[in-house]
């Protein structure tokens, strides 16, 4: 009975293939990838592409699919190398974050796709028949003809005048409406916008700012500014300092209604509106009370580049307690900004034009910057808002304000 049970179990090991070490190997060699949890707020997102192919190899930390999420497009890597065998998602397809996207087999050695090479292109060959020089000989005949026709005076005849008459352009070609899916990046922002507008009570204040002395200071240091910090000095690090002295001086500016409650912070992280191929987007500059000028701009610079490819990590637009808005570099004048929930303001930059303003009781030109400040009314009051924005003006006004911090 013993022995019977032996040849039983030695028989069953060697049919079963799950006893197999080569079973074993192969399973723990298979690498199923995972979407990852960057951030709290990303739940979920859509395959936008696939970088590589099945069957390609893939080295360690090499991007292999682009999701496309709610703030900006997410490069996922591979944490390890081998070949990638599988795809478990579809382009355009909506996964939650943790669901399973591709898998990597580290025991095989993927070789990547190579494309054909084009076919080269057959020269056109010129007839046996017609030699070079006689096919060359031929327009000087026919430019002889027009000469002799040329000096051949015509009699010139006089043609009645025709009335001008207003003519009707004719619309030639098709007249075609194309549809596009909405980006999740714009279907969010247009959530968010309209959020903002039934949940806060908006209201704008405006004010005129002279950038004469900003201007001055700029023209004067900005050279030794980019020798020194490797960057350039530009208006918007201004406006960022200024509005964290401000912030400091009024704090009920840096709160938030958050339910039946008031967050009050004691640190200054600045938004920063940054315009991208699909969707605006607002980085955070953050612990700005601890920023020089060169910090800023170099942040904002960073923001930029990042943003321009589309590589922009989410973790740098999370949060946020105030944004500024540089409407100006593109020609605007003026406008209303709209809040970036939960934020409870938003100052809004414009461009700089020569205005005719009163000085000393004499109508001189100064570079004016008109200014909006959009807030949320349930939290600050109107004279808040003003007396806020009017110390941001201020200390622009007067650069010197914001080092002296006064």
């Amino acid at each position: 009975m013993f022995r019977s049970l032996l040849r039983i179990t030695a028989f069953s090991s060697r049919a079963s293939p799950m006893l197999t070490p080569g079973f074993l190997m192969r399973n723990f060699a298979t690498h199923t990838i995972k979407f990852p949890a960057s951030v709290e707020s990303i739940s979920e997102g859509g395959v936008q592409a696939w970088v590589k192919n099945v069957g390609d190899h893939i080295e360690v930390d090499e991007v292999v699919v682009v999701m496309e999420t709610a703030k900006t497009n997410q490069e996922i890597r591979s944490p390890v190398s081998g070949e990638l065998v599988k795809f478990l998602v579809n382009i355009g397809d909506n996964i939650p974050v943790g669901a399973d996207l591709f898998v990597i087999d580290t025991d095989k050695v993927g070789v990547t796709k190579a494309k054909e090479a084009p076919k080269p292109v057959a020269k056109a060959e010129v007839p046996k028949e017609v030699s070079v020089q006689e096919t060359a000989k031929e327009p000087k005949k026919e430019q002889t003809k027009l000469e002799v026709k040329k000096e051949e005076p015509k009699p010139t005849e006089t043609k009645p005048k025709i009335p001008e008459v207003n003519q009707v352009k004719i619309v030639t070609g098709k007249r075609e409406d194309r549809k596009e899916k909405m980006t999740r990046m714009r279907k969010t922002i247009a959530e968010r916008l309209k959020g903002a507008q039934s949940t806060y009570a908006m209201l704008t204040t405006f004010q005129e700012c002279d950038m004469s002395r900003a201007i001055e200071l700029r023209n004067a240091y900005k050279d030794d500014f980019l020798k020194k910090h490797g960057v350039k000095l530009g208006f918007m690090s201004f406006f960022i300092k200024a509005s964290t002295h401000a912030l400091l001086q009024y704090p009920l500016a840096n709160a938030v209604i958050l339910g039946d409650e008031i967050i009050y912070r004691n640190y200054i992280d600045i938004s920063v509106a940054v315009a991208t191929p699909t969707g605006l987007v607002v980085p955070v500059i953050r612990n700005c009370e601890n920023k020089s000028f060169a910090d800023i701009e170099k942040e904002i610079i960073r923001f930029s580049g990042l943003a321009k490819e589309g590589k922009l990590p989410i973790e740098d637009m999370v949060g946020g307690n105030f944004t500024v808005s540089n409407g100006g570099v593109y020609g605007s004048m003026m406008g209303t900004p709209i809040l970036n929930p939960p934020q409870s303001a938003i100052l809004g930059m414009h461009s700089i034009e020569n205005r005719p303003v009163v000085r000393e009781d004499k109508i001189v030109a100064r570079p004016i910057m008109y200014l909006a400040l959009t807030y949320d009314h349930r939290l600050l009051d109107g004279k808040d808002a003003v007396l806020f924005m009017k110390a941001i003006k201020s200390m622009v006004e007067e650069p010197a304000k914001i080092l002296l911090d006064i």
